[in-house]
């Protein structure tokens, strides 16, 4: 059977990119930035054209709730983002996961979009959302490691300023060995005016200045860093005006520019995700969960701690359901791991009213719903077995207080 496509795709206030492969490549192609804009002619919906009566601002329009008058019709913003999507995707024709990468999200953007890679087939559980920091570390991953064997630098340069992120690995004094926990701090965001720049520069003499003060931004940002790569997007940087800057970047350090790293981060983020040999690398940031709960299993005949709650992924992205089989026991043990506190703690699940029946036939369905970033609640249910053991009607619930965030995730950094 043939495998549908893996696809990424970036999204911001102007344009849409989408970085992807076909069957047997190695490496993810790019297609040419396609504008954000939606316009209808007639009665066809025609995207990407840069017309007069063409609706722009369609993320700003789905994010507000807004409401857009085409002819005798009202439309949502959320409708037409939706629409200019699967318009640009209708060219893939069996999309097996997707990835969508945005400057900034919330859980709003991010019910949208799943729904919205629901709308061209693809399950739920491999439609990803995030921002485009964590496209950044997804991407690095896939790169040669000295590139990131120490801090990597990533400047975005537009009309207005330049934001500057740096990527590093944190040395955490967890007893946890199998992850590597990876961050990216925003370092600098600031307009042009306030670096005293006059952007762009009208001739040599003003580049120059420009140049110079560009080039003193940067050694401000390096200065005690170790710095093994720097990645230089956005369409400023294909001007070349900043040749002593640029000096600057690469003393020691290997220089790239290019404008679709933000769209093959997010590709590579599926594969990741879709490729369970790799070794287990955790991108942290201030909305991600910083404990882990576990719950204790036998596999293969040996105890084993296995995460049913994970750190590195937002509360709302962890509701889950499954069953479990018992031996002869009169409690279960969960172990909630907090990266914070550098911390372990037990809960025992008292199973004291829970009828005797064989081993092995004791069938529990367990919910683990959030109701919000520090509220998780646990659901254990007999379900019965089969046809041989009917459910007694035992149920209960564990509520599970985590830090959410308590403004402690720069403590990690």
């Amino acid at each position: 059977m043939q495998r549908g496509y893996v696809i990424g795709v970036e999204l911001n206030q102007h344009t849409c990119q989408i970085s992807y492969c076909d069957e047997g490549q190695q490496e993810p192609k790019t297609i040419e930035r396609i504008p954000l804009v939606i316009r209808k002619k007639e009665q066809e919906w025609i995207y990407g054209e840069e017309e007069e009566e063409g609706i722009y601002d369609l993320l700003s329009l789905a994010e507000k709730h807004e409401l857009i008058q085409v002819g005798e019709k009202t439309y949502e913003g959320v409708w037409l983002l939706s629409l200019y999507i699967q318009l640009v995707l209708k060219r893939f024709q069996n999309i097996e996961a997707i990835a969508f990468t945005l400057p900034y999200i919330d859980e709003d953007i991010v019910h949208l979009l799943k729904s919205v890679g629901q709308k061209l087939g693809v399950s739920k559980e491999k439609v990803y959302v995030q921002d485009n920091k964590e496209s950044f570390c997804y991407y690095m991953f896939f790169q040669q490691k000295e590139l990131w064997q120490y801090e990597s630098a990533l400047f975005y340069c537009d009309e207005n300023g330049v934001q500057a992120y740096m990527l590093k690995k944190l040395h955490m004094k967890f007893e946890n060995k199998q992850d590597t926990f990876i961050v990216v701090d925003e370092v600098a965001n600031v307009e042009w005016e306030e670096l005293s720049i006059i952007y762009p520069p009208k001739d040599k003499e003003e580049q120059k200045k420009t140049d110079e003060y560009f080039n003193r931004f940067i050694k401000s940002i390096f200065h005690r860093r170790l710095i093994s790569s720097v990645f230089l997007i956005g369409d400023e940087f294909e001007k070349k005006w900043y040749p002593n800057s640029l000096r600057t970047l690469c003393n020691g350090r290997r220089v790239f520019q290019g404008d679709n790293l933000y769209s093959k981060g997010a590709y590579y983020t599926v594969q990741y995700k879709m490729n369970k040999k790799r070794n287990s690398f955790i991108y942290l940031d201030e909305t991600k969960l910083m404990e882990q709960v576990y719950l204790k299993f036998r596999i293969n005949g040996k105890d084993t701690w296995y995460p049913i709650v994970q750190w590195g992924t937002k509360w709302y992205e962890n509701d889950r359901q499954f069953e479990i089989l018992l031996e002869n026991t009169d409690d279960i043990e969960l172990r909630i791991e907090s990266l914070i506190e550098n911390s372990i703690r037990l809960v025992k699940v008292p199973l004291e009213n829970l009828l005797n029946r064989e081993k092995y036939t004791l069938r529990l369905q367990v919910n683990v719903i959030f109701q919000d970033e520090q509220t998780c609640v646990i659901t254990w249910k007999d379900i019965g077995f089969g046809n041989f053991f009917d459910s007694s009607g035992f149920h209960t619930q564990t509520l599970i207080k985590l830090g959410g965030r308590d403004g402690k995730f720069n403590s990690l950094s």
